[in-house]
This record gives C-alpha cells, sequence and structure tokens, in this order.
C-alpha cells in the first residue's frame, strides 16, 4: 500500500515539476521583436529622438510628440550600441543621415555599402558620411545594388522597400520589416560581409568619391536602364 502512495506522490510531484518548468520558460523567453512599418510617414518633428533631454521645446511648426513611422525607425536606427552595417541604394535624408553620424559620435563602429552610381547625385549624404570619417564602400558590380537593409549590432535587421531618401519616407508607398529572428538576421550579415569583400579597394574598385571611374572591362557596363524619379 505505502509503495502505491509513494508512486503516486512520485507522479504528483513530476507533474508540478513540469508545470513550474514551462512557467519559468515562458517568464524567462524574451519575445522575438518583428515589427512591420508602412510608409509615407506622417510629417513630425523629430528633434526630442536626437535631444530627448533637452531643455528648450522645439520651435518649428511641425507636430510635436507624434509617433510616426518615421520616428519608429530613427530609434531603431539609433538603438546601435555597438555596430551599424547600411546597405542601401539611395541616401538622401538628412535625418537619416544625422542619426547614423550620431551613432558614429558614440564611437558605433559603421560602415556603409552604396551604389556607385547614386554616389555622387544631388543631395546624396555619402560624402558627407566619408568626409565625417565613416567607412563607405561603393558597389562598381555590373548590375544595380538595390538592396535597403540594416543590420545593428549584428542582432536586429530593418529591411524593405525603403531607400533613404526624403521622397519615399514622405511621398511614397514603401515598407520596412525590423526582426531579430536568427534565421532572417544572418544571411543578411552573410550577404553584406560578401559584398563588403567584393568591393574592397585593395582588392577590387576604387570606394570613394574623385577616384577615376572604371572602364566596361573593369566594372559596369554602359549599357543601363535610364534612372527615374521611381528609384526613390
Amino acid at each position: 500500500m505505502w509503495k502505491m502512495k509513494v508512486v503516486g506522490l512520485g507522479v504528483v510531484v513530476l507533474s508540478v515539476s513540469v508545470e513550474l518548468l514551462v512557467l519559468i520558460r515562458r517568464l524567462w523567453t524574451k519575445k522575438v521583436l518583428n515589427e512591420v512599418i508602412f510608409f509615407p510617414s506622417e510629417l513630425a518633428c523629430v528633434e526630442h529622438i536626437f535631444n530627448p533631454d533637452s531643455p528648450q521645446p522645439c520651435l518649428c511648426p511641425l507636430s510635436h510628440g507624434v509617433e510616426t513611422s518615421f520616428s519608429r525607425l530613427l530609434r531603431y536606427i539609433l538603438s546601435a550600441s555597438s555596430s551599424l552595417d547600411l546597405c542601401v541604394f539611395a541616401f538622401s535624408n538628412m535625418d537619416l543621415s544625422r542619426a547614423v553620424l550620431a551613432l558614429h559620435q558614440r564611437k558605433v563602429t559603421i560602415r556603409v555599402l552604396t551604389d556607385k552610381d547614386y554616389t555622387a547625385i544631388t543631395g546624396s549624404q555619402i560624402g558627407v558620411l566619408c568626409k565625417a570619417g565613416i567607412r563607405v564602400r561603393n558597389d562598381y558590380g555590373s548590375v544595380y545594388m538595390h538592396h535597403k537593409f540594416a543590420i545593428v549590432d549584428g542582432l536586429q535587421l530593418i529591411t524593405g522597400s525603403l531607400n533613404w531618401t526624403l521622397t519615399a519616407v514622405q511621398c511614397n508607398m514603401e515598407n520596412i520589416l525590423v526582426t531579430e529572428e536568427p534565421d532572417l538576421v544572418k544571411p543578411f550579415i552573410k550577404e553584406f560581409q560578401r559584398l563588403w569583400e567584393c568591393n574592397d579597394p585593395l582588392h577590387s574598385y576604387p570606394s570613394v568619391l574623385g577616384e577615376p571611374p572604371l572602364t566596361p572591362q573593369q566594372g559596369r557596363s554602359p549599357i543601363r536602364c535610364a534612372k527615374t524619379q521611381s528609384d526613390d
């Protein structure tokens, strides 16, 4: 009889233990970040994101204290604490440039890959980043480097249709996905590293402004589709 009681007690203890383990796992398991953000973004002031502790209120005529698609994107970018790898086709948005420069001032390691044909267009922020000392490489492949993604601290992926331009943010129907799913982040890390190494100026092509253009045999073919405003 006592053996049956012991067995019964053991079953109860085992059942309670399993329930406790499940509960502990739920409490300790961090929810993986997944967020989809759509554009165009509502037009609003973002000064508070860059200077959250400023005692002086911003006096610009835009709406204040409004959370928008663009402000969420800025917050994700500015959350970088160790590194930011940016691979973007067109980069002319001054607030996004300001965010990258702010990270650079905070000693965050930054690498930027962009398409060489869009480096020197009017309004491009690539020259500003180069001047600040940020490492930039231009893609000189035979086709457009049309990626639009960023990797924050090697853990968080920001990707989608959005070019880093004012037109894309304020006027176009665009999207970005922000995720920390390892199975999604890792392939983008691999792709960025592949492109970064392929465009190493010591082994392949020039990567800074002002260097002589490549010949068709060295780099991109001159037979290209015409660029239009839709590229923004």
